[in-house]
């Protein structure tokens, strides 16, 4: 059965360490403890006091000072790991912690769960190939070499910067190791520990070169863990729930989001509140509970994206200076299928290529996995799709070689719409309205991550009026844009009234566009 050698980095409040000390090993576990140096000794000294007869705690090896970006973060965190893997001969994983991080499951379930899944658990992904850095430095982080702290020196920071830049001083990345990046919250296996300590031992080129990286708590041990186990032993996901604001600012846990965390497939989660005591106590007791069942419905981060997005209005990609005299072509006609139901626009438009030779693209924009033709790569993702999606469009008209081309969009893309709308280019909107019964709804929300198949009643009945209301408003966004060339067909329409719409949309024949209309099954769920 696992046990588990908790790594705890923490800087403050002894009360709250000393409680999760005593937490986590009452079950059997181990704690491995770093106390910031420069923080107050009197809080270290009631640490050691208070948990002095606990043969489950013991302490890194050595204390530093830390500081956010440092190397000395990653050399506490072996001092602490170096520690653990000393005293705790029968520890079969080590798990890295904060000071405000809380288990949301229990002992029972997490040992279960380790021991069912034979792998180590680290963010790691390529650090020049994926888009893990969004803003900011990239290879800079590593080719030259960062001794100051960003923070806190900042004029000598830069200043070295600077003068490395200027007269190209730049170093090379050891050849035989790729580096990886990912979040520093990781749960490691004995056997990987153990190799990740002798390759400190015998590669000090590779120390030398990690010490003067900047942020290198986010690439030491995801690119040696990458180095040292197989890939397919490596689970690049964190068991530490943890979310960021856009701006950039980690999400506080307080005390109503208890059955929020509870529901994640995560073990631990970060970062709880100081002041939410009942989540605290909640969370507390979980840890040795036994035969709790826990429903995982993982919505946390889709939910959270959407409450704190809605009424934010704005274009998410603004036009690129490069971007900013294109144009699809005058001579060109952009007709835009807009229904917040999927199917139903497909269908809408299955019956369009029948009826007629204009070609049509699905949502585009919206489905990574939309059929589109080999473009270059600009057609590879969503977000190279909406970045470039001028360009797109002209190479779509060029691959079919027509002035006509039609595409679906959902109603949330109103930034797209106006651009199109706004080019030279003649564009046609077609708005599909349909009704939304709470079956439907509930699998939206499932669909989009908002909700999971254990998600209770509750949380549903809470979720479904404001999914509903975000609907309507994305409709009367639309309309308030007042587009010049703008039909709508509605499900409680009669197919007259809405062929009508929809031949002023593809300027067709009222026959042929009653042709459309009349397909008894274009609504149906």
């Amino acid at each position: 059965m696992a046990k588990i050698a908790y790594i705890l980095l923490c800087h403050k409040d002894p009360d709250a360490i000393i409680k999760q000390a005593e937490r986590l090993t009452a079950v059997g576990d181990y704690m491995s403890i770093h106390f910031d140096a420069s923080a107050d000794p009197a809080h270290y000294k009631a640490i050691i006091k208070a948990l002095e007869n606990n043969p489950n705690v013991t302490y890194a090896t050595k204390r530093i000072r830390c500081g956010w970006g440092e190397w000395s973060l990653v050399q506490a965190t072996l001092y602490a790991v170096e520690a653990a893997e000393q005293a705790f001969p029968r520890a079969t994983h080590f798990y890295m912690l904060s000071g405000d991080c809380m288990a949301i499951k229990s002992a029972e379930y997490t040992h279960r769960f380790l021991d069912d899944n034979d792998a180590d658990f680290i963010e790691s992904f390529d650090y020049f190939e994926s888009d893990w850095i969004k803003t900011g430095w990239t290879e800079e982080r590593l080719i030259y070499r960062h001794w100051f702290n960003e923070r806190t020196q900042k004029k000598l920071f830069y200043a070295m910067f600077e003068f490395q830049k200027r007269f190209g001083l730049t170093r090379e990345i050891p050849k035989d190791i790729q580096v990886q990046i990912g979040s520093q919250w990781w749960c490691l296996r004995r056997q990987t520990i153990e190799a990740l300590l002798d390759f400190c031992k015998k590669r000090r080129d590779v120390i030398r070169f990690f010490r003067s990286t900047w942020i290198p708590d986010e690439t030491f041990f995801q690119t040696l863990v990458r180095h040292l186990v197989p890939e397919t032993e490596i689970r690049p996901r964190t068991l530490t729930f943890l979310m960021f604001t856009d701006y950039g600012m980690p999400v506080t846990f307080y005390n109503d989001h208890y059955d929020l965390l509870l529901s994640q497939d995560y073990l631990f989660a970060r970062k709880i509140s100081p002041d939410a005591l009942d989540l605290k106590r909640r969370l507390g007791l979980l840890y040795s509970a036994q035969g709790v069942r826990f429903q995982i419905s993982n919505e946390g981060r889709s939910l959270f994206k959407f409450l704190t997005g809605r009424g934010r209005i704005g274009r998410r990609f603004s036009t690129r200076f490069w971007e900013t005299e294109s144009t699809l072509g005058r001579e060109r006609e952009l007709l835009i299928v807009v229904c917040k139901k999927w199917h139903v626009a497909k269908r809408v438009l299955e019956r369009i290529r029948q009826t007629t030779n204009v070609p049509a693209i699905e949502y585009v924009f919206n489905e990574e996995d939309t059929p589109l033709p080999a473009l270059g790569g600009i057609e590879k993702t969503l977000g190279k799709r909406t970045r470039h999606r001028r360009a797109l469009m002209r190479m779509l008209f060029d691959y079919f070689e027509t002035d006509r081309l039609i595409v679906c969009m959902d109603p949330s893309n109103l930034d797209l719409l106006e651009d199109f709308a706004a080019d030279r280019s003649t564009t046609r909107i077609l708005e599909i309205e349909c009704g939304f019964t709470d079956e439907y709804l509930t699998g939206h929300a499932m669909r989009v991550g908002l909700a999971g198949e254990q998600t209770s009643q509750e949380t549903l009945d809470r979720l479904l009026p404001t999914i509903r209301n975000d609907m309507v408003f994305e409709s009367d966004a639309i309309r308030d844009a007042q587009f010049e060339n703008h039909c709508r067909i509605r499900e409680t329409a009669s197919s007259e009234e809405n062929a009508g719409e929809l031949a002023k949309f593809l300027g067709v024949s009222g026959e042929k566009a009653h042709e459309i209309t009349s397909t008894d099954y274009l609504f149906s769920d």
